[in-house]
């Protein structure tokens, strides 16, 4: 049996009402499979590309927010770095300070029985320059010396000190005393910081 336009026509309206409402029904399946339910998803996609982008400028805002912080903070860090780093003399200078600390014993009144150099010794980005010391002197003389070489510039440590071999001489006790003072000096092209 056919349908056609006529037979609908003659059917009670109560089946006519059946019919529009399958169709109506069937139209709005075949609109929600092929067209509601593919662009709700590509819209669900969107919205997680969008939030996850909201999210990244909004941390970007507050970075761009933070920056003169981050930039004061940088030139500070700078501004240390290269403070720490005139403490830590390089190889050109290291005769320079050596000679320094001599003239300082002498100032002080030190006769200077031993002052040897030893092999430096490498430490990551500086390395240890160690100086072995034996001076004649009062005890006056000595911690003048040890006082002095701690206001230099640069970092010098004193240890190892041993005090010993007391003798009078010219109405004054005279020591002996060695020492180790340890230097350090910045290894160039290995930090490249310099």
């Amino acid at each position: 049996m056919a349908v056609t336009v006529e037979t609908i026509i003659k059917l009670p309206t109560k089946q006519k009402a059946y019919i529009l409402v399958g169709i109506l029904v069937a139209i709005l399946g075949l609109y929600w499979y092929l067209v509601y339910r593919p662009k709700s998803a590509e819209l669900t996609i969107i919205t997680a590309n969008l939030e996850k982008l909201q999210a990244e400028l909004n941390e970007s805002k507050t970075i761009a927010a933070d920056l003169p912080k981050f930039k004061e903070e940088v030139a500070r860090l700078n501004a240390e770095l290269k403070k720490a780093l005139m403490e830590l003399p390089d190889k050109k200078e290291i005769p320079t300070l050596l000679t320094n600390i001599s003239n300082l014993g002498t100032d002080a009144g030190l006769e200077f029985l031993r002052f040897k150099p030893l092999i430096e010794v490498p430490s990551g980005f500086y390395a240890k320059v160690p100086v072995e010391i034996n001076v004649k002197g009062t005890f006056y003389s000595v911690a003048t010396f040890f006082d002095k070489v701690s206001k230099l510039p640069r970092i010098v440590n004193i240890g190892e000190v041993v005090i010993g071999g007391a003798k009078e001489e010219g109405g004054k006790l005279v020591l002996t005393t060695s020492c180790l003072a340890t230097t350090y000096r910045f290894i160039e092209g290995e930090s490249g910081t310099k």
